[in-house]
């Protein structure tokens, strides 16, 4: 309910707080005014970075799976050439707890495979009557781990004798969810080793630019602006034709990062160089031009320390474009070659839309793709505005 206002020339009513009065509420602020004053710079980037909520779930998210890439041979049901024959193109499987009425544990039913003869498709049928229950720190498909250590040693593995598809296998028996967690090794690394090529281009090439400006300054704009104007699909793939097809995978692996990495440093480049033409005329760097630091002194220990902040969150934003161009490289058929698997790679099953029509699980590869790409640009924008703590 309003209260009325009072009469012209009334009185004004008087608001006396019920509240207990605190005497050291004004020491109190002052000492958390004090503590903020006294923080450093990166306290105060990770309190700020800490409000973003979305942000720092997704930097979570994007170490647990970072992390997951290291342990790829224990963490997958199956070894990644494992095929299974008997289960060509079949369906993802549900994990139940409770069969008949009674609790036994994470469990898949055994299947049945019959022929549609209008088709031709195989259907899939649940045996209720064979309960299989999963087993965990298991004895499984051996494997070489990192190549270098012999095990077979899994997180989860299937009945003795049974089968374990969490989301289906592909036209070989190969089981989708132990081929995409060995593929993540791959799409993830690729997209890492190539920000740290296209970063030391981009800040040599423009931080030269930007502190020299002149003709060298001049030249690097228009490599820039050429670049920059030619799509970047039709220039990856020009350059991934090139790559001999006699070369090993490991080759091509390596070919395909050097690419990614070559053509994505001009607006990394353009970035160093506006900042370092600001930061240039400040007096510091005259201070140390007197006192007879070099160039490449100066731009590495006084210019770019200034905005490193501002580079890590670039390099967050730059991250997924290395990982959707391997995966597009890839689905086209001019990128990474089998053996090697990646997110890329496997989403080649699913090319036409009469497969997706059929086996719409062939389509899983693109849900980490989608869920990495989310969680990087999250966490950029996260990043960016920490950088900034005084906002």
């Amino acid at each position: 309910m309003n209260t009325p206002l009072p009469e012209p020339g009334a009185p004004m009513g008087h608001y006396v707080s019920s509240a207990a009065f605190d005497p050291y509420a004004a020491e109190r602020k002052v000492e958390e005014l004090k503590h903020i004053a006294q923080a450093s710079q990166f306290q105060l980037m990770w309190w700020q970075f800490r409000r973003h909520k979305m942000a720092l779930f997704s930097g979570i998210f994007l170490i647990l799976v970072y992390v997951s890439i290291l342990f790829s041979e224990f963490l997958a049901p199956y070894n990644l050439h494992t095929k299974n024959i008997d289960f060509i193109h079949t369906p993802p499987q549900t994990v139940r707890f409770m069969h008949q009425g009674n609790f036994v544990g994470p469990f898949v039913y055994g299947q049945r495979m019959t022929l549609d003869m209008d088709t031709l498709k195989r259907v899939y049928i649940d045996n209720t009557d064979d309960v299989q229950q999963l087993r965990f720190f298991c004895r499984g498909d051996g494997y070489r781990f990192w190549n270098l250590v012999d095990a077979n040693l899994h997180l989860v593995c299937p009945a003795d004798g049974g089968q374990l598809f969490l989301l289906g296998t592909d036209r070989l028996g190969h089981d989708m969810l132990s081929r995409i967690i060995y593929g993540a090794r791959i799409s993830l690394t690729i997209g890492i080793l190539g920000v740290m090529m296209s970063f030391v281009l981009g800040i040599v090439i423009g931080g030269l630019a930007g502190y020299h400006g002149g003709i060298f300054d001049l030249l690097v704009q228009r490599v820039i602006e050429v670049l920059q104007s030619i799509p970047s699909i039709p220039l990856w793939m020009a350059l991934a034709a090139i790559i001999p097809v006699t070369w090993s995978p490991i080759l091509v692996y390596i070919g395909i990062t050097v690419i990614l990495g070559m053509l994505d440093w001009t607006g990394l480049a353009r970035a160093v160089r506006s900042k370092l033409l600001s930061l240039r005329e400040e007096d510091y760097v005259l201070a140390a031009q007197v006192m007879g630091a070099g160039s490449a002194r100066i731009i590495r220990r006084h210019l770019v320390p200034g905005f490193m902040s501002h580079l890590i969150a670039s390099a967050t934003l730059t991250i997924p474009g290395m990982i959707l161009g391997e995966t597009a490289l890839s689905f086209l058929g001019i990128g990474l070659r089998p053996p090697i698997t990646s997110w890329g790679i496997l989403l080649t099953e699913a090319r036409s839309v009469n497969i997706i029509a059929l086996y719409p699980w062939l389509l899983f590869p693109v849900v980490p793709v989608i869920l990495v790409i989310l969680a990087f640009n999250f966490l950029g924008d996260g990043l960016r505005d920490a950088a900034d703590p005084y906002k």
